[in-house]
């Protein structure tokens, strides 16, 4: 129970930290370009690779810290640093061709699923 809080308070923050941003930075941008989503994927990656490493490689902070910040926080700021991640890892594991077929499938496979959620959703408007 007590994990399941942790990455429910966590993602609660990252929640509102995502929309926080997105919504001062639609303030500041054109619409031209989805630079709200793209800015918080890559701050979201970049804020993965430097707290799992010092979590893990430098620190040693216990899981509990790990569940709050990574899954919860980072999970609800954005999915897209996990699978970042997850994909550079697989590359430091000899895993080049898994982290290709991982980050080439993901765009696909998400691209299709949101077409075909589309598609699905105006058979009913």
């Amino acid at each position: 129970m007590t994990e399941a809080l942790l990455v429910g308070a966590g993602g609660f923050l990252g929640a509102i930290a995502r929309w926080a941003l997105g919504g001062w930075l639609a303030d500041r941008t054109s619409a031209a370009f989805p630079y709200e989503t793209f800015i918080i994927n890559i701050s979201g990656c970049f804020a993965i690779g430097l707290f799992m490493t010092l979590a893990t490689d430098l620190f040693g902070w216990p899981p509990s810290v790990r569940l709050f910040v990574a899954i919860g926080f980072l999970g609800a700021y954005t999915t897209f640093s996990t699978f970042g991640y997850e994909s550079i890892k697989l590359i430091e594991g000899g895993g080049f061709w898994l982290a290709a077929a991982n980050a080439t499938g993901s765009v696909l496979a998400g691209l299709a699923a949101v077409w075909a959620g589309m598609a699905l959703g105006r058979v009913f408007t």
